[in-house]
C-alpha cells in the first residue's frame, strides 16, 4: 500500500501534548487545595475537589486517546514515536497519581493528617506542585525548539529538566522524614499504614515529572 506523499506530514503531535499537560497543570491547585483540606477539620469540599480531579483525568484521558490514535504509520515526526509516548505516559501518570493520592484519602478521611505531620506533608506535597506546572512550560518549549532546533531553547529546556530533577529530590527527602516521624509515633497501626501510603502515592508524583523530564531530554538529544 502506497502512503500519500503529503500524509506523511501531519500537525506537530507537541499541540496535543501540551493541551494534556495543560489539564495536568490544572490538577495542580485541585491538589493543593484538597490537602489543605484533609488536614482542616472544618474543610467540607474535599469530595467536591476529588470529584474535580476526576473530571480532569477523564478529560485528560480523552486527550491521550486522541495523541495515540492520530499518529498513522509512516508519518514523519520530529521525534521517535516511541519516545513521544513513553514522554506522554510519564505525563499522564502525574495526573494518575494525583487521583490515587485522594482517592486513598477518601477511603480514610478521618483522622485527617496528624499535627505534627503537616508541616512535613505541606512541604511534600509543595515539591510536586511546581514540577505539576513545569510540565506544561516545559512542552511550550520543546513546541518552540522542534520549530527551530535552536540551541538556546534547548538550554532552557534543560533547565526545566534539571528543575524537576531538584524537586523529585525533595520530595524524596520529605517522603522520608514522613515515615522516620509516623514509625516513632504513638498511633493505630492502620493509622501508620495510611499515612505511609498517602506519603509514597504523593512523592510518585514528582517521580512521573522526573521520568518526563528524563524522556524529554532523550528527545531533545542529538
Amino acid at each position: 500500500m502506497r502512503i500519500p506523499f503529503l500524509s506523511l506530514f501531519i500537525t506537530s503531535p507537541f499541540a496535543g501534548l501540551q493541551e494534556h499537560a495543560e489539564k495536568v497543570r490544572e490538577c495542580a491547585w485541585a491538589f493543593q487545595q484538597a490537602i489543605e483540606c484533609h488536614a482542616s477539620e472544618k474543610c467540607k469540599t474535599f469530595e467536591q475537589i476529588r470529584q474535580q480531579v476526576i473530571q480532569l483525568e477523564n478529560e485528560a484521558d480523552a486527550i491521550k486517546r486522541r495523541i495515540r490514535g492520530h499518529i498513522p504509520m509512516g508519518t514523519l515526526m520530529p521525534v521517535d514515536k516511541f519516545q513521544l509516548f513513553m514522554y506522554l505516559k510519564e505525563q499522564d501518570g502525574v495526573l494518575d497519581s494525583v487521583e490515587d493520592a485522594l482517592n486513598w484519602i477518601s477511603y480514610r478521611p478521618k483522622p485527617g493528617i496528624p499535627p505534627e505531620l503537616e508541616k512535613d506533608f505541606f512541604l511534600l506535597v509543595d515539591s510536586t506542585i511546581e514540577p505539576i506546572e513545569e510540565l506544561a512550560r516545559m512542552v511550550a518549549e520543546a513546541r518552540k525548539y522542534f520549530k527551530t532546533f535552536s540551541d538556546k531553547q534547548r538550554i532552557v529546556i534543560k533547565s526545566i529538566i534539571n528543575n524537576l530533577r531538584q524537586k523529585e529530590h525533595e520530595a524524596d527527602k520529605a517522603e522520608g522524614i514522613i515515615k522516620q516521624k509516623v514509625f516513632n509515633m504513638d498511633a493505630e497501626p492502620i493509622t501508620v499504614f495510611h499515612i505511609v501510603r498517602l506519603a509514597e502515592i504523593i512523592g510518585a508524583i514528582a517521580d512521573h515529572a522526573e521520568n518526563a523530564g528524563d524522556m524529554m531530554r532523550a528527545m531533545i538529544s542529538r
